[in-house]
């Protein structure tokens, strides 16, 4: 059986956060005009995810299906390519357990594919809900907890720039993904301590090479549950520093031979001197300014980028093994 949508949820030891998202799920309105349903996509869960699921499908009465899958082998880029190979939506639409929708966030991912055909992927406004409060100036790097709020009209993305959608409430063509994104990605995700992250952005980096065009869709609302340790100075200088790294292979990914050196170096000029523009800045604040610190690792980490290019920590560009079986429309 085919879908219009599926809603893909990786998770891992998710057990206490999946009954609030599904609750959400439940409640979604002017669905009746599509086909959907939900996949929960257990990334080698330890708790009790697969029997909650279990229970929860015993008196699951919905038009909506909600079907489990397993995935064994760590790391968010592999569950979501589990997501995308297991779904059976034409539309898959990606919701990590720890982001609540609005009722209506399943019938305007709907709507907005229907209305940009051209449109290989697209993602809304997440908004971060804290257990704590910020400090005051968070917002300067509130994005690397994939918080995206980018005014109220529609607009296309930037790949060019590294401007692209989370792959949190990421909204996708499930056949462009088939076509044009590798099985195994470089960037595989946060596993086994490691915080290196990238993968949402090195798939959307192959569809746009494919030539589809990549939306942000302010009609789509999501809230994401933001818990006190992701406020901690430890978490978020990791978090940061793992998304930093990967900047110089996620900027090289679909650059032409020749202009490899000119990024190689435009990297290491630009971020060397917003380093000094920052420490000149910066050295009048107090230790305990958590923004600057992470704004301090992001700028170092973002400098370190091109040698861990140059050292062959992502040796050979990935290409595409795609099914090919049929095409996109």
């Amino acid at each position: 059986m085919t879908f219009d949508l599926s809603v893909a949820i990786p998770t891992y030891n998710g057990a206490d956060r999946l009954p609030k998202l599904l609750e959400k799920l439940r409640s979604q309105f002017d669905t009746d005009r599509f086909s959907w349903e939900i996949l929960i996509i257990d990334n080698n869960s330890t708790d009790s995810t697969a029997a909650l699921i279990q229970d929860i499908q015993k008196s699951w009465n919905f038009p909506y299906p909600l079907r489990y899958c397993f995935e064994a082998e760590q790391g968010l880029a592999f569950a979501r390519n589990r997501g995308i190979t297991e779904a059976q939506g034409e539309l898959v639409a990606f919701l990590d357990d720890d982001n609540h929708p609005d009722p209506d966030w399943v019938a305007q991912a709907y709507q907005f594919a229907q209305n940009h055909p051209q449109a290989g992927a697209f993602g809304g406004q997440i908004h971060g809900e804290f257990a704590i409060s910020p400090p005051a100036n968070f917002k300067r790097i509130e994005s690397f907890l994939a918080i995206r709020e980018r005014g109220s009209e529609p607009h296309l993305y930037q790949p060019q720039h590294l401007s692209l959608p989370p792959g949190a409430a990421l909204v996708v063509r499930r056949q462009v993904w088939l076509d044009n994104v590798p099985k195994r990605l470089h960037l595989v995700g946060r596993i086994q301590g490691s915080m290196l992250a990238g993968e949402d952005y090195e798939a959307l980096l192959y569809i746009h090479r494919a030539g589809w065009e990549i939306w942000y869709n302010p009609a789509m609302h999501t809230y994401h549950q933001i818990p006190p340790h992701r406020l901690e100075k430890s978490y978020l200088v990791s978090l940061i520093r793992g998304s930093s790294l990967c900047l110089c292979y996620l900027r090289m990914l679909n650059a032409k031979h020749w202009q490899k050196p000119l990024i190689f170096l435009r990297m290491i000029l630009g971020s060397s001197k917003r380093i000094l523009q920052h420490w000149l800045k910066s050295r009048r604040y107090p230790q305990t300014d958590l923004v600057a610190t992470c704004e301090w690792e992001f700028l170092q980490s973002s400098l370190l980028s091109p040698f861990y290019y140059l050292l062959n920590l992502f040796p050979k560009k990935a290409e595409p093994e795609c099914d090919i079986s049929s095409k996109s429309a």
